[in-house]
């Protein structure tokens, strides 16, 4: 292993926003903060500006559109390669890990930069994604994670395998964080009946699979015990989704909780909801390969009631078990909320285990096992 400064591309198709954006400008900042060159390729977005102010250099190609005219990147990235001569190129999506491949692959291999992937999440297992799991090193965000890879792809070498946990920066996600007075000004002013009562927050882009429907059962019943509670669901549907949420709010209304419940679309100051929430909730039907908001909200101290498996189970058997509830059971959720309004929970652990230098100076020695 060596400590020399190194040369690290990650490609991905584009810098907008999500978890997997933003754990690649950490990275990002982190190699440039220890004197190293980062380089990122992607189609553009609005995450571009603060990559470049934080000391990266960025290449835009449009290497993770579904089109044909996506092969063509091939050819310019073999001509990146050969121009920027990375030591390490760090793949974290499908299109642009093929494309990566395939550019590295027409190289003399005494030319080729190591290569390393990351699964972030559950693909459909077959060949397309079995390129996530072709790294020299192969990253993933969990030990839930790292069984599905063994498990879909069996003939992946599992020494290769390594978990690095998705980490949060502890001077923004503490105990001690409240949002300022003037946020809180127009929260209120916005959100009036959401005052003096405890607000209880479901995050997450509005899809069947983040178990919404548990959500709004559980305030119901809530609610029918008098419970001073008001339920918040962050999140925007997609586009061609929009169905869905009048979907939801007719089951609100069904549910007689017009009052008690607030679909508040998309929002950028979730940090601040998160810190002023008596208690984050995770329903998703399927396992999460991790859960950053969970995460996040563990570390301002704020509990969270999740069911009990993939990776949020992992960070409450850490921070706080007491939160897990089997998948799909109202009744115990419920249990443990009024449990918790009553003051008869113990406290969240303080964040350790999960932090952003962590995360990052395990991903730096990763790339520098390799050279």
């Amino acid at each position: 292993m060596t400590t020399k400064p190194l040369t690290i591309l990650q490609v991905l198709p584009a810098l907008d926003g999500g978890g997997v954006e933003k754990g690649t400008l950490e990275i990002a900042r982190f190699l440039v903060q220890q004197g190293h060159r980062s380089l990122v390729v992607a189609a553009g977005g609005r995450l571009v500006e603060q990559l470049v102010a934080e000391g990266s250099e960025f290449i835009q190609a449009d290497i993770g559109a579904k089109q044909l005219s996506t092969v063509r990147c091939i050819f310019r990235f073999r001509r990146l390669l050969q121009t920027l001569r990375p030591d390490i190129v760090h793949a974290r999506s499908r299109l642009p890990a093929w494309v990566c491949h395939l550019a590295r692959q027409t190289l003399p291999k005494s030319e080729r930069p190591h290569w390393v992937t990351t699964f972030h999440g559950q693909h459909s297992v077959n060949r397309y994604s079995a390129i996530m799991a072709s790294g020299e090193r192969v990253i993933t965000v969990s030990d839930y994670m790292r069984g599905h890879i063994l498990k879909a792809y069996p003939a992946v070498d599992q020494d290769k395998i390594t978990v690095i946990h998705r980490g949060v920066d502890s001077t923004l996600y503490n105990p001690v964080y409240r949002p300022d007075e003037a946020w809180l000004q127009r929260w209120f002013e916005h959100y009036p009946h959401t005052r003096d009562t405890a607000l209880l927050t479901l995050p997450g882009r509005l899809t069947r699979r983040k178990g919404i429907e548990d959500f709004i059962q559980i305030m119901a019943g809530l609610c029918r015990a008098k419970a001073a509670v008001h339920g918040l669901i962050v999140g925007e549907a997609h586009p061609r989704q929009a169905a869905y949420r009048q979907e939801l709010q007719n089951l609100i209304s069904a549910h007689g909780l017009d009052q008690h419940v607030t679909l508040t679309g998309h929002r950028s100051d979730l940090h601040n909801i998160l810190a002023l929430s008596s208690a984050v909730l995770s329903l998703s039907k399927a396992p999460e390969a991790f859960g950053r908001t969970t995460l996040e909200a563990l570390s301002l101290g704020i509990p969270v009631i999740g069911y009990d498996h993939g990776g949020v189970a992992e960070q409450l058997n850490v921070l706080y078990p007491e939160g897990k509830v089997a998948v799909g059971d109202i009744g115990q959720a419920l249990g443990v909320l009024e449990k918790l309004l009553a003051g008869g929970m113990r406290p969240v652990k303080a964040n350790t285990a999960f932090t952003l230098d962590d995360m990052c100076a395990k991903t730096v020695a990763v790339y520098q096992s390799l050279t």
